[in-house]
């Protein structure tokens, strides 16, 4: 699998297997198939209630734990230093290991800067080897960037062809953050396989239009980690390293950005109170 260097020099994977709404009971089985596919980076989070089934699959699979590469997030209810240092406790625990590759505070809401320093510590202490940010935009971003003695290593943003993240992109360089793109198939956008220009290159390359928006995302050096329950899809989604677009062609898909949805976006406050309330309508343990 092709790396990237992160600002702090260790290799992640540019493609990884997502778990985001893969359920409890699948997760195990759906990390081992991944593994098997030949997937090393899997990201999981403490709000996605599997990290328990990856920890079980990275348990059974068989391959060295130094190979593969394993990213979680900090929960806005785990927001602030002392909490969120119990967060990483119990996220080790799940995971069965001894330290977490990549740890991302998941939402820039709460007291991100105390969860932060948890995640400096963490990282002194030999607990996480990279840390990073997940959904802050260009401005909460730099606010943080410039408060962090350890500078962000990555900022997973929702990142596809239709949403390519320029102005992010631009404000992170100069930290050497890099992004990484959740929902990199636009969320299954039927929109995706209409255009003209992503049907083109499809039939050019005898790729698929999904392989061709994930090819686009890994030569900008954005690290993709798209989401499957089935085996099939999920090898087919990693076949992306055989062929290279032209300087023409990635030209030729920028026009394809479109303008932020206010509905989806962590400005529209409707959102936020809605994430804010997540963990209570997800998770019956934490109902009050």
């Amino acid at each position: 699998m092709q790396t990237v260097k992160l600002n702090n020099g260790i290799e992640m994977p540019v493609l990884g297997y997502g778990v985001f709404q893969v359920s409890p009971q699948e997760c195990e089985r759906c990390v081992l198939d991944a593994i098997g596919a030949g997937y090393r980076l899997i990201d999981t989070a403490q709000a996605y209630y599997n990290e328990e089934g990856v920890g079980a699959a990275v348990a059974k699979c068989g391959v060295p734990r130094s190979e593969l590469f394993l990213t979680t997030k900090v929960w806005i209810t785990n927001a602030g230093e002392e909490k969120a240092a119990r967060s990483i406790h119990e996220s080790l625990r799940k995971l069965r290991t001894d330290y977490i590759d990549l740890l991302l505070i998941h939402q820039p809401f709460g007291d991100y800067p105390g969860t932060w320093r948890a995640m400096e510590q963490a990282v002194r202490d030999g607990k996480v080897r990279a840390i990073g940010l997940s959904n802050f935009y260009p401005d909460r971003f730099v606010d943080m960037a410039e408060y962090a003695g350890i500078k962000p290593a990555v900022n997973q943003l929702k990142t596809n062809v239709f949403s390519q993240q320029w102005d992010a992109e631009a404000e992170m360089k100069p930290y050497g953050t890099r992004i990484m793109a959740w929902g990199p198939l636009a969320q299954g956008d039927p929109d995706l396989t209409t255009r003209p220009a992503m049907a083109g290159l499809a039939e050019k390359y005898g790729k698929t239009v999904q392989q061709v928006a994930l090819r686009y995302l890994v030569q900008r050096g954005i690290i993709a980690i798209p989401k499957s329950t089935h085996r099939e899809r999920m090898e087919q989604n990693s076949d992306v390293f055989d062929f290279a677009l032209t300087v023409e062609e990635m030209e030729g898909i920028r026009p394809l950005d479109k303008p932020a949805d206010f509905r989806w976006s962590h400005r529209n406050p409707e959102l936020v109170k809605f994430l804010l309330n997540y963990d209570k309508q997800f998770n019956p343990d934490n109902k009050k």
